[in-house]
Formats: structure tokens, sequence, C-alpha cells
């Protein structure tokens, strides 16, 4: 039987391949695989943790107990004593808390890679392999075509995905789970089965089960993973075109704005324009995902158009014409979100704002953060008339970060405004608050892999 036949165990040698492509890796690489127990990512985990001993590194598996189900946490932990007797460390992280009533599975899977990320950012590991396979690219693309999506969904998964520090690394893309399952059966290692996997009610399943008769009429797996890639090119070069005009044509400020050449958008392809703009709009409305095609299109003609336009909101921004530039700012009706700040702890507000205050912040009572808002800055400007002269544009003032005790504003660090009592040397490092415009989607962020 021909080795890579569809039913015959990927072996260490090709896995080492995928990896080199998926790189790069530096000495002695530490990762970590998500595993949930199914047969794709314990047949992973074997896999990533040779690979990882064979560099000198190591591999760890995390697993996700959503405690969805009776029985959830014996299998996660389950998982480990597969895994440890074969040298693989394994821990367990726990979605606690209550849980949604609807939307369950988008938000179990957000939560997944929430607590996955966080656990390797608190461990210094820059890695984290997930176990998509040929099928599971497969299914992506019907999902997307479903939906009647452009380039960018019918490029399905991307090899390498980086998120802030964390680089999402799926090797197994084009590899058939009988492969896998056939590796497992090799080390006879036995997995489970989650019985969502087969309920018809979730549209993936669905899809899961219509691969057959495609199969029949020449669209299996392969070549719909193939159609993936294909277009995984074609968003890589709209993706890099994006990057450029960005570049050219807008100027993102620390306080969370930006500045856009409206000429230069307008000079640029229709595409590579609009994708520009949406862009724009997720990063500054702290989205993770970019406006509806309409909306966008609309904003677009405006923007480039050569007749006078009127401000606009759209994706929690508001976007403004103005001698120097169109304004693109948050707007501040779309923030809602108060937070108490737990000194010595770093939080992100807003989806926008990386903020962390020192130890010794907590003391007189507990500071919040939330939008300074029209009253905000009407108190500011009582309190301090000078700073009306702030050259920072009033339609970003009233978004802007600011930090409370009780009712009463102690700081709006962008406008230099400081009420936090007189700091001595020794105590300024543990007093100080520090913000940072950390939005949850970069500007322009790494190009989609394609490996």
């Amino acid at each position: 039987m021909p080795r890579n036949a569809p039913d015959t165990a990927l072996t260490g040698a090709e896995f080492a391949r995928l990896m080199k492509a998926a790189g790069p890796w530096e000495p002695a690489p530490r990762i970590a695989v998500a595993v949930s127990g199914g047969a794709d990512s314990l047949a992973l985990a074997l896999l990533a943790a040779r690979w990882s001993r064979a560099m000198g590194g190591e591999a760890v598996a995390l697993t996700v107990d959503h405690a969805l189900r009776r029985g959830s946490g014996a299998e996660a932990r389950g998982v480990g004593r597969i895994l440890g007797p074969r040298g693989m460390r394994h821990r367990v992280l726990q979605w606690g808390g209550p849980k949604p009533g609807t939307g369950i599975q988008a938000a179990a899977r957000a939560k997944r890679y929430e607590l996955l990320g966080a656990w390797c950012r608190r461990h210094g590991i820059l890695h984290l392999l997930v176990a998509h396979h040929l099928e599971d690219q497969a299914e992506t693309l019907l999902l997307r075509l479903g939906r009647g999506s452009g380039v960018d969904g019918l490029a399905a998964m991307a090899a390498v995905s980086e998120t802030g520090a964390l680089r999402l690394v799926r090797p197994l893309l084009d590899v058939p789970q009988a492969r896998l399952r056939a590796l497992l059966e090799r080390n006879r290692v036995s997995w489970i089965d989650d019985p969502s996997n087969r309920d018809r009610a979730h549209a993936r399943v669905r899809m899961r089960d219509m691969l057959p008769d495609l199969a029949a009429e020449g669209l299996d797996a392969a070549r719909l993973a193939r159609t993936a890639r294909n277009m995984a090119r074609a968003r890589a070069a709209l993706e890099t075109g994006t990057a450029e005009l960005l570049a050219r044509a807008c100027m993102i400020l620390p306080e969370g704005y930006c500045r856009l050449d409206a000429e230069a958008l307008s000079a640029a392809p229709a595409e590579v324009s609009l994708r520009a703009l949406a862009r724009i709009v997720t990063c500054i409305g702290g989205r993770d995902y970019p406006p509806r095609l309409e909306r966008l299109e609309r904003l677009h003609r405006a923007v480039t158009g050569v007749a006078a336009w009127r401000a606009r909101t759209l994706s929690g921004c508001h976007v403004v014409p103005g001698r120097d530039g169109v304004l693109v700012c948050r707007e501040p009706g779309a923030v809602s979100e108060r937070l108490t700040l737990i000194p010595g702890a770093e939080a992100l507000w807003d989806r926008r704002f990386r903020i962390k205050v020192g130890a010794g912040t907590g003391k007189r009572g507990p500071i919040t953060v939330a939008a300074l808002g029209r009253d905000g800055w009407a108190a500011l400007v009582e309190a301090n008339p000078e700073i009306r002269r702030s050259r920072l544009p009033a339609p970003v003032r009233h978004a802007l970060p600011a930090f409370r005790r009780g009712r009463k504003l102690v700081a709006v660090p962008h406008l230099g405004y400081f009420q936090i009592p007189r700091l001595t040397p020794k105590t300024a490092g543990f007093r100080r608050i520090h913000v940072r415009f950390s939005p949850a989607q970069a500007l322009a962020p790494a190009v989609f892999s394609v490996v």
C-alpha cells in the first residue's frame, strides 16, 4: 500500500516536514497543543511531542473542560492519563461560571481560545497547535459557500495565524482524518467521540454528512481543500496590497483614532480600498469581524466620492470628514463597558486599550475605567479649564478611557489629567496607570498564511 494512502498512519518524518513549512521555530521550541480527547487532537499531541523532543524542546497538552455536560471533567482528566505515560505534560483549563442560553457553540469556541491563549501567555509559550485536518478544511469551505462568502471566507482556515503574542498553527490541514486515526490504532491509543460531532442540529455536521455524496461527484475533501488553498493565495496577495495602502493612507494615533487620506483610498483598486476601510473601522471600533459588505460599500462611496458628505457611523466608529483628512474614531455611544481594575493586573478595556494599574492604586478604594463621556468632559473642563486647549479632536474625547473612584474622576491619561496623590520615587512604580492602544484586531495583521 502506498505510504500516503488515506488510511495509512501519518509518519513522524511527514509531520516534521509539515512543521518545517509552518515555521520559523526557535531553537528548542516550547509549544502547546489543544487536545480535546478526540482522535484528531490526540494524534496531533503524539506527533507534536515526538517532534518537539527531537528538536530539544517540549510540547504541553492543554484540555479545556467546558463543563457543558455531565462527565466532561473526568473526560478532560482522562486525556492526561493517556498522554502522561507517553512523556507529555497535560493541563486542564476549566470554563467556570454561568453559560449562555443561546449560541453555546460559538461562545464555547471563543472561551476555549481565550483560556488557551491566556495559559500560553502566562507560561511564555509562543505557539499553539490545533488539529484541524483535511475534512475540516473542506467543511469550512462548504459552510462559507453557503453564506455567500468572498475571497476571505473561501480561503477557509490559515495554516498559521498570528494573534498578538501567539501563533495559532494548523499543521494538518492537508492530512485526511483517516491517517490520524490509523496512527492512534497503530499506537493502541483509544479516543473519545464527542456526541455533539454527530448532532445534525449543527450546520458543520450536516456538511460533514454531505461529503461522501459530493465525493461521488468529484468534489472530494482533497479537491475542496485545494480550492481553499487557491483562494488563500489570492487572499494573501490582496492583504499585501491592503497593508501597503494602509501604510500610505492611514495614521493611527495613540488615543485610539486615525487620520485617513481619502485621495489615496480612492486611487487604489476598489477591492484593496474596501479592505483597507474595513480594516480601519474594525481596528478603531474594537471589533472581531469587519462590517457587512453593503454597509461598508455605502461608507466607501461617501469617503471616496467627489460630493460633500456628512459624518457617519459604522461598526462602532464615528467617521467624520475634515480638512486634514477623514477622522475615524470610536463612537462614544457604542462604549458601554465599565471595568473595575484589580491593582497590579492587566485588562483589555473596550477591546481597544490595554490597561494596567500599579499595585498601590487600590488602597483608597477600587478604580474603575469607563468612557469619559460628555459629563466627564464637562467636569474635567470645570476642574481644569486649561484642558480646553487640548489639540485632541473633539469627536475623540468622549470615548477616551477615564479612571474613577466612585463618581470622582481621578485620571484621563490621554489628556494629561491625574488626580492621584503625589508620588514619591519609591511608590511611583506601584501607583502609575499604564494605558496602551491595543485593539482586538490590528490595523494590518499578519498576512494570511499559505504553506
